[in-house]
């Protein structure tokens, strides 16, 4: 069993996500950790006792990205030939932009360190984003002669807006929390040391909402991203009435009505 992606859940169903290669910044091209990650989603998406994630990186990085050593060498995503390559990816880091639009329960992206190349598209593939002082971001791959393979192409623009993700893209340029907080790529910068005190206290205000509304809700959200207003509608309106039929919902008014906080226990 791999150490590459750490997973942990504490009672009120907040589960901590650690990409574990420190040593190396966190890269997430190598298929030990895209295996790791992937298979850290699919645990998440089932465990009946998750209501929401917190993705991380340890040491002082989130994630470098790409593994440029492997790269040079013609592993992970560099196959040798362009055949090869093409299907490197999609076997590879490809996979991980599905894997995170398929999950339901959301994940908050913790950036305590640089979030550089697919770092930070890993940072955009999250629902929620907030960052430490020293948090730095980079759409860096022109910068090498590439581009995003990795879906960063599709996920930036949608977060940060047109203009600025062709701006960050383009350049290639580093940029800081702060910038990272002005064109709304993180929600919150906190100093270092409160990071994760910020992230988890963000997770309890998810984790206090019904389970099945809030996975709805994530569903929902990412719909809009690529659905017209009659489809999206449609799906609501389904969505809705298996909503109308919990006993959260049924708890949720009984509550309202008595004026006491509700329980929630995801029936």
């Amino acid at each position: 069993m791999t150490d590459a992606v750490l997973y942990e859940i504490d009672d009120e169903g907040i589960v901590t996500l650690t990409l574990n290669r420190p040593e190396l910044r966190n890269p997430i091209t190598d298929h030990e950790v895209i295996d790791a990650l992937i298979a850290a989603l699919e645990r998440l998406e089932t465990d009946p006792n998750a209501r929401v994630a917190i993705l991380t990186g340890a040491g002082k990085g989130f994630s470098s990205g790409g593994n440029i050593h492997e790269m040079r060498a013609g592993g992970s995503v560099n196959a040798g030939t362009p055949v090869k390559t093409r299907i490197a990816y999609k076997r590879g880091v490809q996979r991980l932009p599905l894997a995170f639009a398929a999950l339901e329960v959301p994940v908050i992206a913790a950036v305590n360190g640089a979030a550089i190349g697919a770092g930070c598209d890993l940072t955009c593939m999250c629902d929620l984003r907030v960052a430490s002082e020293s948090a730095k971001f980079a759409e860096s791959f022109v910068k090498l002669g590439l581009i995003a393979g990795d879906g960063g192409s599709w996920l930036l623009p949608r977060v940060v807006g047109w203009s600025k993700a062709a701006e960050m893209a383009l350049t290639g340029d580093t940029i800081d929390a702060r910038e990272a907080l002005a064109c709304g790529l993180v929600s919150q910068v906190v100093p270092d040391a409160e990071l994760m005190d910020t992230a988890r206290a963000l997770a309890r205000r998810i984790a206090a909402n019904p389970p099945h509304a809030v996975r709805m809700t994530k569903r929902l959200l990412w719909e809009g991203r690529r659905a017209d207003l009659a489809s999206l509608l449609e799906m609501a309106a389904a969505m809705q009435a298996a909503a109308h039929t919990t006993a959260d919902h049924e708890e949720a008014v009984e509550a309202f009505i008595a004026k006491r906080k509700p329980q929630f226990k995801g029936d």
